[in-house]
């Protein structure tokens, strides 16, 4: 039952409430649903001297716009608090409404409810108990002493924030000053939304948009020198202005601050939560002749785009970011025919150019430097040998997990990244391995997915997700890698730790606990052992799931013990949640997990490796997409080298024998491919001036021990996989003995052009993503699981 406004009896020659004979007081909204309740409060405003009028939930907006009122008080409604949040939000969406003194009275006396009626825009609340002179006194107190919008302020007293217009005035004033002067320095314009606005704003209100800004204003004057100026647009993107700053300084503290929010845990509408900032800004000396207002929306376009990565990198703002301008996508005929003649190029550059070199200098100059590239090509293809064999002794005593969790299990979560077109045929199954998992904590599923077009298969996921509610289905708009799929993950999850996982692996039941044992013991991530489960589907598999257990079981164990540190591989690897929110991935990046991996190690993360943590996965079953794969692989390798390697060696965190390690993996694995090339010029030249390959001396003691050297290598790492593989693989004997047989005579060849093209491909400028096909029926071929 409703308690109703009372009549305190006023004491003797006291009047109980203002004179109602003389002019009104003022104008009062009074807003509620027509009945009693309604009834009561009118007569207790107007008892108190205010003239009223009436309007119903869904009325106010045309009423305010007819007759202003000079205040509104507004009740509750059955709905309770939800009702009464969705009234004030009426009242403040209205143009005059915006404004207006708003008092509510609610039969709530929870404080919870009325903190939040105050969050979602109420100037004050009273319990419908409330005495009338106080209910008269408020109001009177709000219509004496207007309640201002911040927005309507020059600045925030309280944050400092501009509001929008007054921004904009500020920054219309900095594009009128003088253009660039030797020593003066233009300045840049930033604009930073939250990608995750919308879910706020849905769950808490539209209020949230001004509290997010005000917490990633209060992260940037912490950051910031104090010059540059703050403001907070109508869609609540937080704006910066800072001038006189070069493009590379305000880049690199975009980047800080963006790195700084993404690190740290906010609270918001009374709730701890991640924010993704998204930056998006443009220099000024890019915007002569032009108006604040269009300088904001080319800063908001590159908002835009970098929405869509979630990556934390401040995105510059081009002209085809502009709405109106799609992207131009037009093919050039120059491109796509180098790239079909890429094999051709690559023999050209790899083998014509230094033949022609060879046979110039000793035609011109009388200098055999083939003799001398000769020894450097043996040198070289002996170092890779002794690396490779240096790596399988390592492998035998790689660390070991450690026995037991230091703390106890926390909250986990598993994400799985998926392109759903091409998962459907796996996905479902790819789920019910992950809820059988045994974990003593609390766990669950995030499966972050793209699709071009609704599926029958999300039917299929939404009904698992109503029967177990650890499965949590994150359809990630927009995406165009798994890149953005893990990012838009990263914020959402509730564990301490992060497993991530491509949507064709099964993990073995005990991962998650593994995993924490290592994390548990200040490891920041840890990568497990991917196995592969269709080998019986074809030769194409076969050979892939020996040469896994060459690279999970022998060398990536062998190198974090050689060089000390690990390598996250994309997939069975697990993150402290803190660290993957602060790395991100990079969607640019063909191979984001080695770029994440570069950026974990530069802040000091510790990465294991543990072939004991088992993941199931699919290989491909034919030689194209096995192609496509490896060709993906190598170019992203090489664009991490790019962009990494200098930077490694430079940098002060890592130690002499980690930038040894970073040398050999980011620098000699681009030069062997072409390395190894060298011996067909070498030889040519050598044939052409012996007169015939017939009077080359083959019998060379040094050559023919090189050759058998480097041979054994890869011998040598084959039987190593097979010693160390799983049980189930162990006893698959052939297997190792055909990828021996075939990685001599064919694949280390095959691997070899596909590193060189995928050089030519990034030079060219292409960096398509490949999907590689997940079939239903290697779905089923499971090695007998």
């Amino acid at each position: 039952m409703h308690t109703e406004l009372r009549r305190t009896p006023a004491p003797r020659n006291t009047p109980a409430c203002p004179p109602t004979d003389g002019p009104p007081q003022g104008h009062v909204l009074a807003v509620g649903t027509p009945g009693p309740r309604r009834e009561r409060l009118t007569r207790t405003l107007e008892s108190t001297g205010y003239a009223v009028t009436h309007a119903a939930p869904g009325e106010v907006g045309r009423s305010v716009q007819q007759t202003p009122p000079d205040a509104i008080v507004a009740l509750d409604g059955h709905g309770g608090v939800e009702q009464a949040v969705a009234v004030v939000q009426e009242i403040r969406t209205a143009p005059q409404g915006h404004v207006l003194p708003l008092v509510m009275v609610t039969a709530d006396r929870e404080p919870a409810g009325v903190a939040r009626l105050l969050r979602s825009g109420a100037d004050d609340c009273l319990p419908e108990a409330a005495d009338p002179v106080e209910l008269s006194a408020r109001i009177a107190a709000k219509l004496h002493r207007v309640p201002v919008p911040v927005d309507r302020l020059a600045r925030d007293p309280r944050t400092g924030l501009y509001s929008a217009p007054h921004f904009r005035d500020e920054l219309d004033r900095e594009l009128r000053r003088p253009g660039s002067r030797p020593g003066r320095r233009d300045g840049v314009l930033a604009v930073v939304a939250v990608a995750e606005a919308d879910a706020l704003e849905e769950r808490f209100g539209a209020r949230v948009r001004r509290e997010v800004a005000e917490r990633l204003a209060g992260v940037a004057e912490r950051l910031g020198d104090g010059s540059g100026r703050l403001g907070r647009d109508e869609e609540g993107r937080l704006l910066v202005l800072m001038p006189g700053v070069d493009e590379e300084t305000a880049r690199q503290a975009l980047r800080e601050f963006a790195t700084a929010v993404a690190s740290t845990r906010f609270v918001v509408a009374d709730e701890n939560v991640r924010l993704t900032p998204a930056v998006g800004w443009l220099p000024l000396t890019d915007t002569d002749g032009l108006r604040a207002d269009r300088v904001v929306g080319q800063a908001a376009d590159a908002v835009a785009e970098a929405l869509r990565h979630r990556d934390l990198r401040p995105v510059r703002y081009e002209p085809w970011m502009r709405a109106a301008a799609p992207r131009r996508r037009a093919r050039k005929v120059v491109r796509p025919l180098l790239l079909a003649l890429s094999p051709l190029l690559a023999l050209l550059i790899g083998v014509g150019v230094p033949f022609a070199l060879y046979e110039q200098a000793y035609a011109v100059l009388g200098w055999d430097i083939a003799s001398a590239v000769y020894w450097v090509v043996v040198a070289g293809l002996v170092l890779s040998a002794s690396l490779i064999l240096l790596e399988c002794l390592f492998s035998l005593d790689a660390p070991t997990r450690p026995a037991a969790p230091a703390q106890p299990y926390p909250p986990a979560s598993a994400v799985i990244a998926a392109y759903l077109p091409n998962e459907a045929a796996t996905i479902v199954d790819t789920v019910e391995s992950f809820l059988r998992l045994d974990y003593p904590g609390d766990l669950e599923i995030v499966l972050a997915y793209n699709t071009p077009h609704p599926l029958p298969v999300e039917d299929t996921l939404r009904a698992i997700a109503r029967r177990d509610r650890r499965l949590v289905l994150l359809p990630v708009a927009g995406s165009t890698s798994k890149a953005q799929n893990i990012n838009a993950a990263v914020t959402r999850v509730r564990g301490e730790f992060v497993g991530i996982f491509d949507a064709d692996h099964h993990p073995a039941p005990d991962a998650f606990r593994h995993a924490w044992d290592w994390l548990s013991h200040g490891y920041d991530v840890v990568q497990g052992h991917c196995v592969i489960r269709n080998g019986d589907s074809s030769w194409v598999a076969r050979q892939v799931a020996a040469e896994f257990e060459a690279i999970y079981a022998v060398s990536h164990p062998g190198r974090t013990r050689l060089y000390g540190f690990g390598i996250f591989g994309g997939s069975n690897g697990f993150w402290r949640t803190d660290m993957l929110a602060r790395i991100r991935m990079h969607g640019s990046m063909l191979t984001e997990d080695i770029d994440s991996t570069l950026r974990a190690l530069r802040e000091g993360a510790r990465i294991a490796t543990d072939r004991t943590l088992i993941s199931r996965e699919l290989a491909p079953t034919r030689l194209k997409p096995l192609w496509n794969q490896r060709s993906r692989w190598a170019q992203g390798w090489l664009q991490v080298s790019l962009r990494h390697l200098w930077q490694a060696l430079r940098h002060p965190n890592f130690t002499p024998r980690q930038k040894t390690g970073l040398v050999v993996l980011l620098g000699w694995r681009e030069i062997q491919p072409w390395l190894s090339l060298q011996i067909l010029p070498i030889l040519l030249h050598s044939a052409l001036r012996a007169g015939g390959a017939d009077r080359i001396d083959w019998a060379t003691p040094a050559c023919l021990l090189a050759f058998g050297f480097t041979l054994s290598a890869g011998l040598v790492q084959t039987a190593f996989a097979g010693r160390l593989a799983l049980p189930e693989l162990r006893r698959r004997r052939g297997w190792f003995w055909r990828h021996a047989l075939i990685s001599t005579v064919f694949y280390t060849h095959f691997k070899n052009i596909v590193a060189r093209q995928s050089h030519l491909k990034e030079l060219l400028g292409d960096r398509r993503w490949r999907v590689t096909p997940r079939a239903a029926a290697a779905a089923k071929a499971v090695n007998g699981r």
